[in-house]
């Protein structure tokens, strides 16, 4: 299913079942060509290794997540709103990266990603930059102290045995993202979009 904007709505309508999680994330979108492009690299792996068995992610869904910031049992305006303010002060460049080859983190079914040799210091400016404004705004908590980028393709019934060297994948950033998406639903909602802008000297 695609990504969609987050519809208006009264929080109780995000009520869940306890079986529900809500899940919110900060991330990089690409856009339509970039999605294009890295859902050719995931069919070229995939025709590559005919006996490996995965559940390979659609391409609606493919983001990089810059930072997690929980999984609730029922959907949270309040964080929602934390973060959006966090956002709201975040000054980064945009920048240029390039995805170049597919590896396995560990897991019960481990993700197969794809990663950049390099990571490009505006990236990690932007991660920075971030991370400091959702500690600020009371989020620094639940978040990550370390940062590896990465676009997940696939979960795997195994591991890749060592990376593989893929088609090269430029993506152009120029904005990040809030999401919400909703255990065992299949799209991601856009709670909020903020443009790159360096922060004016």
């Amino acid at each position: 299913m695609a990504i969609r904007r987050h519809p208006p709505a009264a929080p109780d309508s995000h009520a869940a079942t306890s079986a529900e999680g809500h899940r919110l994330f900060f991330a990089l979108l690409p856009d339509a060509d970039t999605r294009t492009r890295l859902a050719g690299v995931a069919t070229a792996l995939r025709a590559d290794r005919p006996g490996w068995r995965a559940h390979w992610i659609h391409p609606d869904r493919y983001h990089a997540t810059l930072h997690f910031l929980g999984n609730y049992p029922s959907f949270r305006p309040d964080l929602v709103a934390a973060a959006r303010t966090a956002a709201q002060i975040v000054h980064a460049a945009p920048f240029e990266w390039t995805l170049d080859h597919a590896a396995s983190f560990p897991g019960r079914r481990p993700p197969c990603v794809l990663r950049c040799s390099a990571v490009p210091g505006a990236l990690q400016q932007l991660w920075h930059a971030l991370h400091h404004a959702l500690a600020l705004a009371g989020q620094g908590d639940r978040l990550a102290n370390d940062f590896i980028p990465h676009v997940t393709l696939a979960y795997g019934e195994e591991a890749l045995a060592e990376p593989v060297a893929v088609a090269t994948v430029r993506w152009q950033a120029e904005d990040f993202a809030l999401l919400h998406s909703v255990t065992g639903q299949g799209d991601h909602q856009i709670l909020g979009r903020w443009p790159l802008v360096p922060r004016i000297p």
